[in-house]
């Protein structure tokens, strides 16, 4: 065999052992890892030790009921009153005497405006003579039905209809001598609102309004016709017209 078989042959075992020698100085060096175990998201996961919680005592058995206890509520449940009348929202202004009267049947509040105490109309003192007996003479039919014609054949009758119950207080006023129909009311008196009184008329109703008070036989608030009623609220008087009688 040649020199340079020999000397191959020797440097692979040399090398064979600077590898095996520097393994054993890497082992020696550092040591061998410790495996560790993982679980979802590489947590470490430890043994478990008992902790020292005292456990909550229990029972197969079911638990007897408790009588329960009834529970009271207060609350309010507003009756219906058979043959109330309708709710009036009242604004009379409690330093003005409304109760400065001539007379149970003629009652007079101080001031300009008139004044509306349970349905009843007190007329007020600066007012016309005339206003004041149409105010005090509707208060006597102010509880009278809704009838349709009531009032045309004459003007005192046991029901109105609207234009019957305006030709009422027109005629108490000194301002009619014969009921009209609503659809007459468009040429009656004088053009627009009276200082006084003033006729709201349409094809099919009539109302008015005197010393600030509603004179109506329709309750805007619970529906349909009722008779004649004084009312403190306002309505709308589009397509009305509005006519007064002269002076008023």
């Amino acid at each position: 065999m040649s020199a340079s078989f020999f000397a191959g042959r020797l440097r692979a075992r040399f090398d064979c052992f600077i590898t095996i020698a520097f393994a054993l100085l890497i082992s020696t060096a550092f040591g061998e890892p410790t495996p560790v175990r993982h679980v979802h998201h590489r947590e470490l996961v430890y043994e478990g030790r008992p902790a020292d919680v005292p456990l909550q005592p229990f029972s197969l058995d079911r638990p007897s009921p408790h009588p329960s206890i009834p529970i009271h509520v207060a609350y309010y449940a507003p009756r219906a009153v058979p043959g109330a009348e309708p709710i009036v929202r009242w604004e009379e202004d409690d330093a003005r005497a409304y109760s400065e009267m001539t007379g149970s049947s003629h009652p007079i509040v101080s001031g300009d405006g008139a004044v509306l105490r349970h349905g009843v109309a007190y007329a007020p003192a600066n007012a016309p003579d005339r206003v004041k007996n149409a105010i005090w003479a509707l208060n006597t039919i102010r509880n009278r039905p809704y009838v349709w014609g009531g009032g045309h054949g004459s003007f005192s009758d046991s029901g109105y209809d609207c234009s019957g119950a305006v030709s009422f207080a027109l005629h108490y006023a000194g301002a009619l001598s014969r009921p009209l129909p609503s659809s007459d009311f468009f040429g009656y008196g004088e053009r627009g609102r009276g200082r006084w009184i003033t006729i709201y008329s349409r094809r099919g109703h009539t109302f008015a309004v005197i010393a600030g008070l509603r004179l109506d036989t329709t309750d805007l608030r619970y529906g349909g016709d009722i008779g004649p009623r004084w009312y403190t609220d306002a309505r709308d008087a589009w397509g009305f017209q509005a006519r007064h009688p002269a002076g008023l």
